[in-house]
């Protein structure tokens, strides 16, 4: 959550899924993104921006967690495998389409 390109991402995320997104807010936020003493976890950015993208539980059952369009991204990122395994997946996916003829 520190680094600018997450807090890009999580804007655009939530600016395309979330008509309750603080988009004021967002920026003050990426404007602080990046500097040394920027610090930001899952609940303060839902706090801040009113995300829905992002859930942050405390307690015995608690943890962060994510729409599956967030998760994907952070899983490519930490791993170029599942990245390429995604891109596969998503290929062979449109290639099934175009030879059924689309989506019914």
């Amino acid at each position: 959550m520190q680094n600018k390109n997450t807090v890009d991402f999580l804007g655009v995320w939530e600016q395309l899924n979330n008509p309750g997104f603080n988009l004021v807010e967002f920026h003050l936020i990426k404007n602080e993104a990046g500097l040394n003493r920027f610090v930001m976890s899952a609940k303060q950015w839902t706090e801040r921006t009113k995300g829905i993208g992002l859930l942050a539980r405390a307690g015995r059952d608690g943890g962060t967690f994510a729409h599956k369009d967030i998760a994907f991204e952070f899983g490519s990122w930490l791993s170029p495998e599942f990245k390429l395994y995604l891109i596969k997946e998503v290929q062979r996916f449109k290639e099934q389409e175009a030879l059924s003829g689309g989506i019914e």
